[in-house]
């Protein structure tokens, strides 16, 4: 018996595997967006409490699905996918932040450098899937508006204008 099932997709094993390997890092990383984002969520202070710890909700529900539609992408051309926590603590580069209570503009910045770490793994991959698979290179690249938006949105809690 085998672990893969071969779909009746356009893909070959060459652009599937391709595709698995820009897509696991940024499976692993979204996954310990949402852990930590959810982290985050629980322990932020600060005068702006209520719209962060609301949004961060939102962000940990964007990684939640852009991970899952990462990971789908990978199922869909036929390979398994390893994104268990185990692995993705050993394998992601989020930024493991301190564990406690923190103000407001401390969470917000470990949370935006998770983004910038979720966002060089994107950008490998749309740069990397353009030639491979130009299917697979637009899920990136709906990955990277989201997470460009969601970026924005905490770093505007940052701004003194």
């Amino acid at each position: 018996m085998t672990d893969t099932i071969a779909p009746k997709t356009g893909a070959n094993a060459e652009v599937a595997s391709g595709v698995a390997q820009f897509f696991t890092p940024i499976v692993h990383e979204l996954i310990a967006l949402a852990v930590n984002g959810k982290q985050a969520h629980w322990h932020v202070r600060g005068l702006n409490f209520i719209p962060v710890h609301e949004f961060l909700d939102t962000v940990v529900e964007h990684a939640q699905a852009w991970s899952d539609e990462a990971a789908e992408r990978v199922i869909a051309l036929g390979l398994p996918i390893d994104a268990r926590l185990a692995t993705v603590a050993k394998d992601a580069g989020a930024v493991d932040p301190k564990a406690g209570f923190k103000p407001a503009d401390e969470t917000i910045a470990d949370v935006i450098a998770q983004i910038d770490v979720a966002t060089e793994k994107v950008n490998a991959a749309i740069d990397g899937l353009a030639e491979l698979d130009p299917a697979s290179q637009d899920i990136a690249i709906g990955i990277r508006q989201g997470l460009d938006k969601d970026r924005w949105f905490l770093s505007a809690h940052l701004s003194v204008n």
